[in-house]
């Protein structure tokens, strides 16, 4: 079976990776032939992922991702794919164009939704700078030199934490005792948990202990932040792309979202909300209930996908695994590149400029998905 991870992000957002090459180069060398870039708020990593899997000979899949906020479901207390915040729901689009092309009046939108995030992000840079007077540092964070040197121009706050930690562990000429110390200054007296060479735990503590609610740096994000569900979807469709719901499902105690816990609700749920595809993030479940989610969808028509995301600090593995290193069953490594190979077909049926999976209002011929299945499969072979 081919190996698919259909949902990495690159440095053009924030990611593991220091470049694009080295997610590629780690795809060629764990054997993973079909890979999806899907960034926040972008496309513009998409020139790169192509010219890098072309030289690599792997299959190019190219994704966005946004937070979106339902109403409705804000005010009903719904959490959706969230667990901290009712209504805000994460959504990808898979499968837009390539080239990307965007008309208006959904390029300014996409513009101005990346501006405003990035206007948070600065915020919160000013946060911090207060921050390290008032505990008597001598540095500050500069936010254009972050932006130079840490991004791809578009700022977020792990960007923050990751430029946060190389200033402190300079001030402190990498000593343990001096880093721990400051830290915990920074952390009005909470000991920093992870060994201080962790430098993704170490980010990861930052993020939560200063840029999370509550954090002397967090600033909350405006409702323009926000896009509407359905706007959201009316610029993937735009995008040529396939609007897409991402489950969180179960936790480390088998636990799901409001919106989640009935496999067969949410099932009827999305249809009614004009998804016909959804992917899984798959470190983040048991094994055996991401297949009954998995399996249940695909068996109604869904085109189900898997990915690792990488967007945050830690390092895993391109292949795909099941919570705690478990390797994905036969079934879902199945249900995976079938999905791919249906995106895949979309691609290249949108680029000829004919209708792929979904047409231009976003409805879908779930009949023909074995058929586009099949051409995909073509299409990733050749």
């Amino acid at each position: 079976m081919v190996k698919v991870n259909a949902h990495m992000h690159t440095p053009y957002s924030f990611s593991a990776f220091p470049n694009v090459d080295d997610a590629l180069d780690r795809a060629v060398a764990e054997e993973v032939k079909v890979v999806g870039i899907n960034d926040f708020y972008t496309t513009e990593g998409y020139q790169e992922w192509a010219d890098g899997c072309a030289k690599r000979k792997l299959y190019p899949l190219f994704g966005i991702e946004f937070i979106s906020l339902n109403e409705e479901d804000r005010k009903a207390g719904l959490r959706v794919n969230d667990p901290a915040n009712p209504g805000r729901t994460y959504l990808s689009g898979k499968g837009l164009s390539y080239p990307f092309r965007l008309e208006e009046p959904y390029a300014t939108i996409l513009s101005d939704v990346r501006n405003e995030a990035n206007r948070q992000v600065e915020a919160m840079c000013g946060k911090l700078n207060e921050l390290l007077v008032r505990k008597g540092c001598n540095f500050t964070l500069d936010l254009r030199q972050i932006t130079d040197e840490l991004t791809r121009g578009q700022i977020r706050e792990r960007h923050l934490a990751k430029a946060l930690r190389i200033n402190v562990y300079e001030a402190c000429d990498n000593d343990e005792f001096r880093i721990k110390e400051l830290l915990e200054s920074l952390f009005d007296g909470k000991s920093l948990k992870s060994p201080w060479d962790n430098l993704a735990g170490v980010e990861n503590e930052i993020r939560a202990n200063l840029l999370k609610t509550g954090g002397a740096a967090f600033v909350p994000e405006e409702s323009s932040a926000f896009l509407p569900m359905k706007t959201v979807q009316e610029i993937i469709i735009a995008g040529g792309g396939i609007p897409t719901y991402p489950f969180l499902a179960d936790d480390a105690n088998g636990n799901y979202t409001d919106f989640e816990n009935d496999l067969e609700r949410v099932t009827i749920q999305l249809s009614e909300r004009d998804f016909h595809s959804v992917e899984f993030i798959t470190t983040r479940n048991d094994v055996r209930l991401l297949e009954k989610y998995a399996a249940y969808l695909y068996d109604r028509g869904f085109v189900v996908t898997f990915g690792s995301e990488h967007n945050t600090p830690a390092m895993e593995p391109i292949e795909l695994f099941a919570r705690g290193g478990v390797p994905l069953t036969g079934k879902l490594l199945e249900i995976n590149y079938k999905g791919a190979c249906v995106i895949a077909a979309h691609q290249h049926l949108m680029k000829l400029g004919l209708s792929g999976y979904i047409d231009h209002t976003g409805h879908a011929d779930r009949s023909k998905r074995h058929e586009l299945e099949t051409l995909g499969d073509q299409l990733i072979s050749n």
